[in-house]
């Protein structure tokens, strides 16, 4: 991978600009974009913090842009009962005044990879300008935050993970499950009667 960060590093930010799209506009086995940026700036620390934070934020919230378009061609595969309790999420957000700028802001200024977030958005079909001005935002927080401490944080990540795509299925796979445990909370319920009740985790139809 660090072959692949040397090519683009030529190119400067639009280069970073170019992978950040590309990793974000995949729904899995892509590297968490905080350590993508984080090398590029252990290759060249010349590069400005905060303007990378910028072109990197802006890169990801295309890609996932992207992500969430392809996500929602699969909303016909998704059970009739899924499908009413993600409609159900989407019209309680779409009430909220910042609902959308809220969540993907809080979501973005985490860490965390974001890919199941737009894929979850996709199958809502939501259609909010907030997700994306929330979500480039708080990946500009998070971005910052990490490229800063990146030696404290990335080298630890990497020694966890001596083979790296092993972290990345167990991100991925993490990011999955929430999915599931998500779309299996029964949010009617829950936001009308303040309970915590689950339906059957039933995603797919075939």
């Amino acid at each position: 991978m660090m072959d692949i960060f040397e090519i683009f590093v030529e190119y400067s930010y639009f280069g970073i600009f170019l992978i950040l799209i590309g990793v974000n506009a995949a729904p899995i086995l892509m590297p968490p974009s905080w350590i993508i940026l984080t090398s590029f700036y252990l290759l060249d620390p010349n590069l400005n913090v905060i303007l990378l934070a910028v072109v990197g934020a802006t890169g990801a919230t295309i890609g996932r842009f992207f992500l969430k378009k392809i996500s929602g061609y699969f909303r016909k595969f998704v059970g009739k009962e899924q499908k009413s309790n993600l409609d159900m999420i989407g019209d309680y957000l779409n009430h909220k005044k910042y609902g959308y700028v809220i969540a993907s802001f809080l979501f973005g200024a985490t860490p965390l990879p974001s890919n199941m977030l737009f894929i979850t958005y996709g199958l809502m079909r939501a259609k909010s300008i907030g997700i994306y001005i929330g979500f480039w935002f708080g990946r500009i927080v998070s971005y910052v935050i990490m490229i800063y401490f990146g030696n404290a944080v990335l080298t630890p990540f990497l020694e966890i993970f001596e083979d790296r795509l092993t972290g990345i299925l167990l991100i991925d796979g993490v990011g999955i499950g929430v999915v599931v445990l998500f779309a299996s909370i029964n949010w009617t319920v829950l936001i009308t009667q303040r309970k915590i009740k689950f339906i059957k985790p039933k995603l797919w139809r075939f």
